[in-house]
């Protein structure tokens, strides 16, 4: 079936709308940061550049780290903003962008966020890298979507629900285990929030008040009994796991969030230099990818 012009649209060159790239500019291979500016931080470690690219907040750089050929990008802020990422994304590598017609072969990415996160356990050690298990998104992107949850994943968002009398379920998803054991394996475990806001959708109150009382003890005290009868409990949170995790599930790519931990909600205390935490995250990241694609 043709997917219609105005579901499916293109620029001028065939490239697609928000990213404004064409497939051959991606590797299957992505790394994505947040933070425009943060693009550049990882590309600086490349041998050589082979694709720059702005529209937006979107920036891509596509190039060689080592003999791996990668692709960093922005999302800017939000799942509203990886919800066209990962479609548009997607959309390059799958859909036959002349013919507008789904590709029969499906071609799977390697997602990697980099990001910066807050901690919600006082044991989560700032300037720590933290990779993430499952994330819970307390945004309402996937009612807009048929996610399937696993039972155990719905016994997490039902009693996240209900802690909070929430009018809506939240959704829980469990990242690659692939690249998490890949990527991740002396990181900080940990299971992440993702939260549609910065200021009182985590706690935070500047001239207006939160609605929800005492939000941010309440997230650190969750628990839920995990399948192996340990208990399962929130570390951390940011503003995108979620719909990445979500989405990748939905599209067949896999997909890892990993943490730079330059706060900490409980202690109150804020790196002294998260520019370099998040650095450090950086080029282990490299470095890890191109061990695995040797191994």
């Amino acid at each position: 079936m043709r997917i219609p012009e105005s579901e499916l649209i293109l620029n001028a060159d065939n490239s697609v709308y928000h990213l404004n790239l064409l497939p051959e500019q991606i590797s299957d291979t992505i790394i994505t940061v947040g933070d425009p500016e943060r693009v550049a931080r990882v590309s600086r470690y490349f041998d050589s550049m082979e694709v720059q690219v702005q529209k937006r907040e979107f920036v891509t750089h596509t190039g060689y780290f080592q003999g791996k050929r990668l692709t960093v990008m922005s999302t800017g802020i939000g799942t509203d903003n990886v919800d066209i990422v990962m479609n548009e994304l997607d959309a390059l590598v799958n859909i036959d962008l002349i013919n507008r017609t789904v590709n029969e072969d499906k071609i799977q990415f390697k997602i990697i966020r980099i990001g910066t996160s807050g901690a919600l356990q006082a044991g989560v050690p700032l300037d720590s890298h933290l990779v993430a298990e499952y994330a819970i998104g307390l945004d309402t992107l996937m009612h807009f979507y048929p996610l399937v949850q696993t039972g155990y994943e719905t016994t997490v968002s039902c009693a996240l629900q209900d802690e909070f009398k929430l009018g809506f379920q939240p959704y829980c998803v469990r990242g690659s285990d692939i690249l998490r054991e890949q990527l991740g394996y002396d990181m900080v475990p940990g299971h992440t929030v993702t939260c549609p806001g910065f200021y009182a959708p985590q706690g935070r109150a500047l001239r207006i008040e939160t609605k929800v009382a005492n939000f941010i003890n309440r997230l650190q005290q969750f628990l839920v009994e995990e399948p192996n009868h340990d208990l399962f409990q929130l570390t951390n949170f940011e503003m995108e796991t979620a719909g990445y995790y979500a989405l990748g599930r939905l599209l067949g790519h896999e997909v890892i969030s990993l943490n730079a931990i330059v706060a900490n909600r409980i202690t109150h205390q804020f790196s002294s230099n998260p520019d370099a935490v998040v650095d450090d995250l950086i080029l282990k990241t490299l470095e890890r990818l191109v061990i695995t694609d040797k191994t």
